[in-house]
């Protein structure tokens, strides 16, 4: 499954397929956090910025 949307505003418009999606990507992101190098092929070279309000 590929995951499609844009902009995550809430939980109630997320199919279980997709939260299913999101929390086994961030199992493996975890995963990446505890190596030595923690870089990714794909965002080598790219920052990325989070903003919570």
């Amino acid at each position: 499954m590929r995951f499609t949307k844009k902009h995550i505003l809430d939980m109630e418009s997320l199919s279980v397929d997709e939260i299913t999606l999101i929390l086994d990507t961030a199992d493996r992101m975890k995963e990446i956090s505890q190596r030595p190098i923690k870089k990714v092929p794909a965002l080598r070279g790219k920052t990325v910025v989070l903003f919570f309000l």
